[in-house]
């Protein structure tokens, strides 16, 4: 089996649809896939609708969190969605998403970037918008080369020249109401120090006694060292290892299946879960 449990759409920061998401997962031969956007379950339906015959949809979220001044993000699997206290923590983050995107269009204004919200909107339709948003649009602008070069300390980067705080969850909060909503949850690319600061690895113990499952070793943020490292804490601390692309359609280099979970480890995440069941194909 070929298990990818990270993927974005049009929901959140990804390109493609719900249903192109799916449709591309069965192309690339993978046989089961997690939708995990940012902070919200809108794509759920029209993935499921589409969902071709042969691959399984695992719904999940990927939960905004900050730990001691430390962004960080939770991958939340086969929860209820429509369990009320964390779909109003899902609700929080979301209504913070806009102000927050406005606010940062206005400091690239300020440093002479003729950037305009009217078009960072656009570029995120009814996704739930985000950086990844404001960096395609300075893509567009020739600005920057690329979507990941606007993630510096220049621009977007945290505490970066353009960059705005944002409501985040508290990760031991999240922990609660994921399993609380039945679901399991697993520490996103816990060391992708490419990306900004990352939590102590002192951290992961500590989440680790409050309740999580696992961690995301294998992913292209991770080197060979630092995969050896996390598998080595995760064996410690008794959690479980899943890999996944992380893919956002062509936002991103990475390709759907690019890194894999094993059959074992998503056979304990679905035992573990009560929220939600995966979704079989029905040849949408």
């Amino acid at each position: 089996m070929r298990i990818d449990l990270h993927t974005h759409s049009t929901a959140s920061d990804g390109t493609d649809t719900p249903a192109e998401l799916v449709r591309n997962a069965a192309a690339a031969g993978l046989d089961v896939v997690a939708l995990t956007d940012h902070d919200t379950v809108g794509g759920y339906a029209e993935a499921t609708r589409a969902l071709p015959s042969g691959l399984t949809l695992v719904t999940g979220a990927e939960l905004s969190c900050r730990l001691n001044g430390v962004s960080l993000h939770m991958l939340a699997y086969l929860f209820d969605p429509a369990e009320p206290e964390l779909a109003a923590e899902r609700e929080l983050v979301r209504d913070d998403r806009v102000p927050r995107a406005q606010a940062m269009v206005a400091k690239l204004r300020e440093l002479d970037v003729p950037i305009t919200w009217e078009r960072v909107a656009e570029i995120a339709g009814d996704g739930a918008v985000g950086r990844p948003h404001i960096a395609t649009a300075l893509v567009e602008l020739g600005v920057v080369e690329s979507v990941s070069d606007a993630f510096t300390q220049d621009w977007l980067a945290d505490s970066g020249r353009a960059h705005v705080e944002k409501h985040e969850s508290d990760p031991f909060e999240a922990i609660r109401l994921i399993k609380g909503a039945g679901g399991v949850a697993v520490f996103a690319h816990p060391l992708a120090v490419k990306r900004g600061q990352c939590v102590p690895e002192s951290a992961i113990g500590e989440l680790a006694a409050a309740g999580l499952d696992g961690i995301e070793v294998d992913h292209m943020d991770h080197d060979e060292d630092t995969r050896a490292r996390l598998r080595g804490l995760a064996a410690d601390l008794g959690l479980l290892t899943t890999g996944s692309s992380d893919y956002h359609g062509s936002r991103k280099t990475c390709r759907l299946g690019e890194h894999t979970t094993d059959p074992e480890v998503y056979g304990e995440i679905v035992r573990r879960a009560t929220g939600a069941f995966p979704v079989p194909g029905a040849g949408g």
